[in-house]
């Protein structure tokens, strides 16, 4: 890969380490540290994913007006102040004020590093993306393996812990990403006119729209695992520090799957194929959840829905870039961020609701239900699809060597 992409991929570990020190355990703190119902926790994840998703809107625009390196700092600032806020006071009211404002940053700051891939490597094609990906998941195992272990002594550890490293990420790119903002700078400014024009064929835009229904479906239930799961599995006696360590099995499987995953998708090389795919593995780990008291069925149902997103995350994004239009690929990341967002944001409240009136299985069993939605929107999503060009982007998204050069 290009020493650009590689910068990414190490500020983007960086950053996705800071965030798993917390987010795997968010659930947890408020309803068995503090005290408050799932529903109550869900409502304060909601508006932590609500700010995110208003971030990831403004910063996919600011990546088409400004470029990736200010929206990049812009929302990496943001989100270094919340969390050391969020080191000094933790008690239920900061502690929801921090989330939200650190969701926001956090917002801001992802489809940016998504769009900056795709400029400054537009013949890696999805494997641009599917290195972010990787290094999001390599941050989420060493994240959460820490956060679990240093969260069995206190969570305010977890806090500080949090905070430092956001510094050391806005750090990183402050003085990293320079050179490569003013390369993606170069190219932002050369389309800017592109977007001063209104866009004439809407088809491109409507298909992302649907597209992205079924990838919203795929949100609500993988969040699940971060919100419900997570403190059924102590009701169940299941140990915190066992419960993270499901996170860094899901991480590290996803760093070290890849040439695994290559020979597979040498044979299933198509985003929308993958998506199937992927979609049905994760009907499974739901069905093998149905039946899970112990650790070890939990971590085999984690083990299933690792593999089912390996195939679907990457596999979204680079449709989307697909379908964007010139001098609107950084809107376009940020418009299928906030979809994933919005995922995070009603799932918690979602599940919660469910858990609360009644029990964890019937939620299992309406989200084994609710994927059925998503094999939907994947086979119809082209039908909108006018331009030619758009069409052809689509026709050759595909590439057996997605993994080639990781």
């Amino acid at each position: 890969m290009p020493k650009h992409i590689w910068l990414l991929v190490i500020g983007t570990a960086i950053n996705v380490t800071a965030a798993s020190f917390i987010w795997p355990l968010n659930t947890i703190y408020m309803h068995n540290e503090l005290g408050k119902s799932l529903a109550f926790a869900g409502l304060i994840l909601m508006f932590n994913q609500g700010l995110a998703i208003v971030g990831n809107l403004i910063g996919g625009t600011l990546f088409d007006k400004l470029g990736g390196y200010k929206t990049i700092i812009s929302g990496a600032l943001i989100t270094m102040l919340s969390a050391i806020f969020l080191a000094v006071f933790n008690d239920i009211v900061s502690y929801a004020i921090a989330l939200m404002f650190i969701g926001f940053g956090s917002g801001v700051t992802i489809p940016a590093v998504y769009a900056m891939a795709s400029s400054v490597w537009p013949e890696g094609g999805r494997r641009a993306f599917n290195a972010i990906y990787v290094a999001q998941n390599l941050g989420v195992a060493l994240g959460a393996s820490l956060g679990g272990f240093i969260a069995a002594y206190s969570f305010s550890y977890i806090f500080i812990a949090n905070g430092v490293l956001f510094i050391v990420f806005f750090l990183f790119a402050f003085f990293g990403y320079k050179q490569l903002g003013k390369k993606t700078n170069a190219q932002t400014y050369s389309t800017v006119l592109d977007q001063t024009k209104p866009i004439k064929d809407k088809s491109s835009f409507i298909a992302l729209m649907i597209l992205s229904v079924g990838f919203l479906i795929c949100w609500i239930s993988y969040v699940q695992w971060q919100s419900t799961i997570a403190p059924y599995t102590q009701d169940l006696g299941i140990p915190i520090n066992q419960y993270s360590l499901l996170w860094t099995v899901n991480g590290a499987l996803i760093v070290l799957g890849q040439p695994l995953l290559k020979m597979v998708t040498k044979r299933i090389d198509q985003p929308k194929i993958q998506i199937y795919v992927g979609n049905t593995i994760f009907i499974f780990a739901f069905i093998q959840l149905l039946s899970a008291e112990v650790f070890t069925d939990f971590m085999l149902a984690m083990i299933t829905l690792t593999i089912g997103e390996m195939f679907v995350w990457p596999a979204v994004p680079t449709l989307a870039n697909a379908l964007a239009p010139k001098g609107r690929a950084g809107f376009y990341q940020g418009f299928i961020n906030s979809v994933s967002t919005a995922g995070k944001m009603l799932g918690p409240v979602f599940g919660g609701f469910i858990v609360d009136q009644y029990n964890i299985h019937l939620l299992f069993m309406i989200i084994i239900g609710l994927y059925i939605i998503p094999y939907v929107s994947t086979y119809f999503y082209t039908w909108p699809v006018t331009s030619r060009v758009t069409a052809k982007k689509l026709a050759n998204s595909h590439s057996p060597s997605w993994w080639k050069g990781m």
